[in-house]
């Protein structure tokens, strides 16, 4: 017969000062790996929700990034006659040449400027990708107009449908607000291709074209043809491995993050190991006692590593009830391909949760493991004579 849990828990309760202070030490480290995961979650879902897996991205060759691209125009005349390519409703082949750079934008109620990617499209290019407006209208071609992602009005002054920015040549005004779905969109500001190439002084050259293909069994050859053909100087990638790329934002802080969750629980995991090593200093003669009554070493050594497992459970519930309210926060990194904020929110999933119990059980796991085998070592007439 094993040991009784109600006994481990009874134990708990009398050293409840010790206890408390061990739980919320592992509690403290978990909060702080599953807050790093769900960063990376929701950094990780903002891209991979970014690309339409029939969607090409041409770029010229060499580039890696839209905002360091060169194609120009008349590759654009050019890409347009490829075989495999979709066509619209009224007979026009799904291409879309575009313009891509930064404006400067002070955050709200803060003296803080941030990079945001300005991107210059035509209609095509608006109706490949699919979003609405969810306040105010459409720019309309040859005007300074600008329609901002959703993000980019809840986060910068100057950004409100009917507010005007000043950016290229002259002002800008802002007459809506584009819904992007939680995907790098919302990061985002829209305007004419032709008057933002004007602006900037871009007339021959776009930053990148937009392909869809009329099938995925199409894209392989579409790709090799582009990058073959010699006269245009170009690649191009599938739009969902071009924003997966740009998940290398998020390496240094997933790396920061774990650097300082594994530094936590070595502490925790020492704080662990006291509060059972104390645990057992006091109950020597309990000790002696369970012995005499016939548990065996092993018993032993699984009834404290038991009550280790139960404060690091314990601790690992509360430590993702910590971090919970993190789930749909909205926060922002630079993105080092784009040179430009993309913002997103914490994304607490399943796997974050996990990860986070699976955690604090490892940590309870290495505190409890020498000071139980100590307690299981324990001679059963020294235990005896202890007072």
């Amino acid at each position: 017969m094993s040991i009784p849990v109600s006994y481990n828990l009874r134990n708990l309760a009398v050293r409840k000062t010790t206890t408390i202070m061990t739980v919320i030490g592992i509690a403290i480290t978990v909060a702080v790996l599953v807050a790093d995961l769900a960063l990376v979650n929701g950094l990780t879902s903002a891209f991979r929700a970014s690309g339409s897996p029939l969607n090409i991205l041409v770029l010229s060759k060499g580039s890696k990034a839209e905002v360091t691209s060169q194609v120009s125009r008349q590759a654009l005349h050019d890409i347009q006659a490829f075989p495999g390519i979709a066509r619209s409703a009224s007979d026009r082949p799904l291409v879309s040449g575009e313009v891509v750079t930064a404006l400067t934008l002070p955050t709200t109620g803060a003296a803080v400027e941030i990079n945001v990617t300005v991107r210059g499209l035509a209609e095509t290019g608006i109706e490949m990708r699919g979003f609405s407006t969810v306040q105010g209208r459409w720019f309309q071609p040859g005007r300074r107009e600008l329609v901002v992602g959703r993000f980019i009005a809840e986060q910068y002054a100057h950004t409100r449908v009917g507010n005007h920015v000043r950016f290229g040549k002259g002002e800008w005004e802002v007459v809506g607000v584009l819904d992007g779905r939680g995907t790098a969109v919302d990061s985002e500001v829209w305007g004419d291709l032709n008057q933002i190439s004007a602006d900037f002084d871009r007339p021959t050259y776009l930053s990148s074209v937009l392909i869809r293909a009329s099938d995925a069994a199409f894209i392989p050859a579409l790709i090799n043809s582009l990058g073959e053909d010699r006269r245009l100087n170009i690649s191009g990638v599938p739009e969902p491995d071009y924003y997966a790329s740009q998940m290398i934002a998020g390496v240094p802080v997933q790396y920061l993050g774990m650097f300082v969750a594994v530094v936590m629980a070595i502490g925790s995991g020492f704080a662990a190991m006291n509060t059972m090593f104390a645990a057992v200093a006091r109950r020597v003669r309990e000790i002696g006692t369970l012995r005499v009554l016939g548990f065996s070493t092993t018993q032993i050594m699984l009834s404290f590593l038991t009550e280790s497992l139960i404060i690091s459970a314990a601790a690992g519930l509360l430590g993702c009830l910590i971090v919970l309210p993190l789930n749909n926060f909205r926060t922002g990194l630079a993105n080092l391909v784009t040179f430009s904020h993309i913002a997103f929110e914490f994304r607490i999933g399943a796997f974050c949760l996990f990860a986070g119990l699976a955690f604090a059980i490892c940590i309870g796991l290495i505190g409890g493991l020498i000071p139980a085998r100590l307690a299981a070592r324990t001679e059963v007439f020294e235990a005896l004579r202890s007072t």
